[in-house]
């Protein structure tokens, strides 16, 4: 297991919607062989055995690249896999719920949106990170609710916290996100629908790098 203490930053993949399993672990080995420091486990069309077993092998992967390695949605399939912690959206339950179920040392964050609100709620209840979001349009949620990269500032001065981006980012759009305080890029199109992933995620790395100094 991940100790709780490294700083979530850097190219944070998400997973696509994926039901051919090695075709998933090959584009995961891909992602991380060109640097992306999180992975988190996503897929919304998965059954329950699916699920688990897509979630233990990823859990394998993750721990040979080193890379920090959440469980979307499910505290419960984070605890079994062992996973180093758990993303909540707006409707996942609370981080309060999450902490009982994980323990104090795995990573809980969470999905604020464009709501202030949100974002204190979870910081009370001790979320590790806080996501923001959608920045732009996104193709996996195209209804999502916008954010403006104001809110990264707004929260950048008001919690010591790591903030994640997310939400239609691709290397043209990126910079204004990281100039506003982003730690993290969370990325899922953007990376695994290209036809070389490996490179795509290289030169997100490289862009997320350049703008941290």
């Amino acid at each position: 297991m991940i100790s709780k203490s490294p700083v979530i930053k850097g190219l944070y993949a998400i997973t696509p919607d994926e039901l051919n399993s090695e075709y998933l672990y090959e584009k995961v080995r891909q992602v991380l062989a060109g640097g992306a420091s999180v992975l988190q486990y996503r897929n919304k069309k998965a059954n329950q055995n699916m699920l688990y077993n897509q979630a233990l092998m990823l859990r394998k992967i993750t721990r040979e690249w080193g890379v920090l390695y959440l469980i979307n949605d499910h505290p419960t399939l984070a605890a079994e896999v062992d996973a180093d912690g758990v993303h909540l959206g707006g409707e996942d339950g609370s981080v309060a719920r999450a902490r009982h179920c994980l323990g104090a040392n795995k990573l809980i964050g969470a999905s604020c949106y464009n709501r202030t609100d949100l974002a204190r709620a979870a910081v009370t209840q001790g979320a590790d990170y806080l996501a923001f979001g959608a920045f732009f349009p996104s193709l996996i949620k195209p209804k999502a609710a916008r954010a403006e990269p104001e809110i990264l500032r707004w929260a950048r001065h008001e919690f010591s916290k790591p903030l994640v981006a997310i939400g239609g980012i691709t290397q043209d759009n990126a910079a204004s996100l990281l100039a506003a305080g982003a730690d993290a890029l969370a990325v899922i199109s953007a990376i695994f629908e290209t036809k070389q992933p490996q490179i795509s995620a290289q030169q997100f790395s490289t862009l997320i790098q350049k703008g941290a100094l």
